[in-house]
């Protein structure tokens, strides 16, 4: 779809920070409030704009922490419908936060989360490993997270970093 400077303007400028109201947008773009709420309203419903994410580190709050594993998935592909109808299988499951088709060594490329490593090793063994086309899969597990959907989840922010220029 062919969008106008106007929408990929409204599309970056949300991208930067989705919590910008509409009259913040309008005035940075010379543009009526009405109008980017019409935009907005358009690009939610062509799914261009799929979800407002709101990033939260979990881990950081007792009791909500989660393991997070990266599984490999190799797959024979089914005649006419390739990898469509065993990711369908996949992402249908609660504990898939992400699924993605990839090229190399794996066909998939799945982000699994669970309270214990035990829970996602069940899931893998009892729901991932049963499919049918499944051939193969291999886990990675998540030790930190540094950055995340271009924010920096953890680091050492608080470190200056400024060049010391003595005389």
């Amino acid at each position: 779809m062919k969008l106008t400077n106007e929408e990929l303007n409204i599309l970056g400028i949300l991208e930067e920070n989705h919590s910008l109201s509409s009259k913040s947008i309008a005035m940075q773009l010379a543009m009526t409030e009405e109008n980017v709420q019409k935009i907005v309203k358009k690009l939610e419903n062509e799914k261009i704009i799929v979800s407002y994410p709101t990033l939260i580190d979990w881990n950081k709050i007792e009791g909500k922490e989660m393991i997070v594993a990266m599984i490999d998935v190799k797959v024979t592909p089914q005649r006419s419908v390739g990898f469509n109808e065993v990711a369908e299988q996949i992402y249908r499951n609660p504990e898939v936060t992400s699924l993605y088709l990839m090229s190399g060594t794996y066909d998939l490329s799945v982000t699994v989360e669970g309270k214990t490593m035990k829970e996602i090793a069940l899931f893998v063994s009892n729901k991932l490993a049963t499919i049918e086309n499944v051939v193969s899969t291999t886990s990675h597990f998540m030790l930190k997270k540094y950055k995340h959907d271009g924010f920096i989840v953890e680091g050492n922010d608080d470190k200056d970093r400024r060049m010391v220029i003595s005389p």
